[in-house]
């Protein structure tokens, strides 16, 4: 049975992505290498919707993050974080592992922060503003483009993780006023999982040169370096094969145009909730702040719903995560996802949920 991946991640990857990724054989120091890498900067730029170089790294999501931390910041600089849940919480344990104070702005999961909940928030001697957009073991969305215009007077760094919302819901770096943004191959950019890409504003660029952690694989100035040879590199050895993939996923996005994208996923989600409701289950996530990348579901049958879905069905979803395990499913629908994949998995659930109710 090929098995359907509903999850917030690894997504589904398109045939044409994988034929791409099976035939980037290459050297990574020959022009061929070069050709491929520099069109996926440029897809990137594209993608990011900002005018600046994006950073390639060979990691997950979470890499990215350290990156950011270990390239923007000193030992003991102040920061303020939002916490909306897991992922939150791994940024700011991240920062304090580096040695950074990190206050931080608990919001109730389920819900994003408000400005007014920033504004008591954010103090002079704060370094940076960091935070998650898209908060997968909740299903709730920070409203970073209000956030953004708030932060453009300010002087602090405006730092974001979208690992799983890039490429699935609007977001624009540079209109935004977001410093640094991060982001992931295996979740809307629809590309297997390995790669971690991140961009840096002007701003972001200034304070990169005056960090004083310690870094040497994730040095956002040697990667940046490479990348403007006129053959682009990378300063080690890259993941050949998954750039070509990532490359191949952001030329469908192109072809399909960024607006399309958006608007796809927000229509499924749509579709997706209204058809769930149907079914009598109730949403965890505030109705105020849903993902359009992602669905978490409130049940306590979870467990059970997943193991009939996937065994029964090919359909593969996720279950809620540490303080919200047994409480919740999560179904994603982001990247190469169409009306007929969210049919068959509302068939799923409603099969699996006939069999444990």
């Amino acid at each position: 049975m090929q098995m359907l991946l509903m999850t917030p991640g690894p997504t589904n990857v398109p045939e044409r992505v994988l034929e791409k990724m099976k035939n980037t054989q290459c050297h990574h120091r020959t022009k061929e290498f070069g050709r491929i890498f520099g069109e996926l900067n440029e897809g990137l730029k594209y993608v990011f919707q900002t005018k600046n170089p994006v950073l390639t790294f060979p990691a997950a999501g979470t890499g990215g993050l350290e990156a950011a931390i270990v390239n923007l910041f000193s030992p003991g600089d102040r920061v303020l974080a939002v916490s909306i849940g897991v992922f939150g919480d791994r940024f700011i344990e991240i920062g304090r592992t580096f040695g950074l104070e990190i206050d931080v702005l608990e919001i109730p999961w389920g819900r994003g922060a408000t400005l007014e909940e920033l504004e008591g928030a954010l103090k002079d001697e704060h370094r940076a503003l960091i935070l998650t957009h898209n908060e997968t073991s909740t299903g709730a969305v920070n409203p970073i483009r209000e956030i953004g215009e708030w932060m453009k007077e300010k002087p602090q760094l405006y730092v974001v993780d979208a690992v799983s919302s890039l490429g699935g819901s609007e977001i624009r770096m540079d209109d935004w006023h977001i410093d640094v943004l991060i982001t992931a191959s295996q979740k809307a950019l629809m590309s297997p999982p390995g790669l971690t890409f991140i961009g840096v504003s002007d701003q972001g660029w200034e304070q990169v040169e005056k960090a004083k952690l310690p870094r040497y694989y994730w040095d956002f100035k040697k990667a940046r370096k490479d990348m403007e040879k006129p053959s682009p590199q990378n300063p080690y050895t890259p993941a050949v094969a998954l750039i070509g993939a990532a490359s191949e996923a952001i030329k469908m996005m192109q072809e399909e145009g960024l607006e399309a994208v958006f608007e796809r996923h927000r229509i499924l989600a749509a579709y997706f909730r209204q058809e769930v409701e149907k079914l009598g289950l109730p949403f965890y996530t505030h109705p105020d702040y849903l993902s359009d990348t992602i669905t978490a579901i409130a049940t306590t049958k979870g467990e059970e719903i997943k193991k009939i879905m996937e065994t029964k069905y090919g359909i593969v979803i996720a279950g809620g995560q540490d303080q919200l395990k047994g409480t919740m499913i999560r179904v994603g629908h982001m990247g190469y996802v169409n009306q007929e994949m969210i049919d068959r998995t509302l068939t799923a659930l409603k099969g699996a949920l006939e069999e444990v109710c």
